[in-house]
């Protein structure tokens, strides 16, 4: 074999070690963290009521814990958040795909509608009930016939405040935090770049093992060329959620959302991170196989040679 041969072959196994390393990170993205339905499966073992009741609890107005004997809003809200433990999924659901639909390209703008009568008929109804059962000692001296109707009154202005639909869009998100929609937009931007470069990789992929075969399928030997940058690839792929997960463990040390959330999200890494193992246990047993295909290649041709 020429040397011009030789190096042409190198190059193109150099090639496809860098293709093959690509795409197992790309296919694994595409079938977890890019994957909503891969999200929303694993949404399902996070403690949602936990981790509303403790965003709620920070945001219930003062009003409301004067009618109510001490400790009773905790209760309350448990009882609530409970009730509505499927309404809650089924939010969440709805926004997982929203927003993937935004990131995808599939909509222009990123808009979810979320009815909130459910929660305001449920914390309605759990309220009156504790309200009644154990009134706050300021209203002590008022007849029980009259509790509920003053319930009723109080209840339907602070009520009459909340709206019966909520709409989250770019604009109520940069309210919250305008670094949200950047970091959106960001990440629809790259998963554009994504939708390019992930067929280019397999049709890359695909083209080096031809041309690696064709160029050494006389004199080479085609098995040891593609087992060489398989088995590196494979051995690269092994490491990558090891380091991956020494920069997002720190990230997550850093929230400070939930005690719900903190102990989600190292376990969504994990089985985000899965996949890329089976990867590289493939690629590395593929590797092993050629070589070994090649090493008893190499030694029937050396026979052949010497025969």
């Amino acid at each position: 074999m020429s040397l011009a041969r030789r190096a042409a072959i190198g190059f193109l196994s150099f090639l496809l070690f860098v293709s093959l390393t690509g795409f197992g990170l790309a296919h694994t993205a595409k079938q977890t963290v890019l994957n909503p339905d891969f999200v929303k499966t694993e949404l399902e073992s996070l403690d949602v009521v936990a981790l509303m009741d403790d965003i709620l609890s920070q945001q219930v107005p003062p009003e409301v814990e004067q009618f109510l004997p001490e400790g009773a809003l905790d209760e309350t809200m448990d009882e609530v958040l409970a009730e509505l433990e499927p309404w809650l999924r089924e939010q969440l659901d709805t926004a997982v795909d929203t927003v993937y639909d935004y990131l995808w390209g599939r909509s222009d703008r990123l808009s979810l509608i979320i009815d909130v009568t459910p929660v305001k008929e449920a914390v309605s109804e759990s309220l009156r009930d504790e309200f009644l059962a154990n009134p706050p000692a300021i209203v002590s001296f008022i007849p029980p016939e009259d509790l509920e109707n003053l319930f009723d009154s109080a209840y339907a202005q602070i009520s009459g405040q909340i709206p019966s639909t909520y709409e989250v869009d770019e604009g109520t998100l940069n309210d919250l935090n305008p670094d949200i929609m950047i970091n959106l937009n960001r990440a629809r931007r790259y998963i554009g770049y994504f939708q390019f470069v992930y067929p280019a990789l397999i049709a890359a992929t695909a083209l080096f093992i031809m041309g690696i075969i064709l160029l050494s399928r006389r004199a080479g030997n085609p098995p040891l060329w593609l087992g060489i940058p398989i088995l590196i690839g494979g051995v690269v792929i092994y490491f990558v959620p090891a380091i991956i997960r020494h920069f997002t463990d720190p990230i997550l040390a850093g929230t400070e959302l939930s005690p719900a959330f903190d102990v989600w999200a190292p376990q969504f890494i994990n089985d985000s991170l899965a996949p890329l193992r089976i990867f590289s246990i493939f690629f590395i047993a593929v590797g092993v196989a050629l070589l070994i295909v090649a090493a008893v290649r190499r030694h029937r041709q050396q026979d052949d040679y010497y025969g």
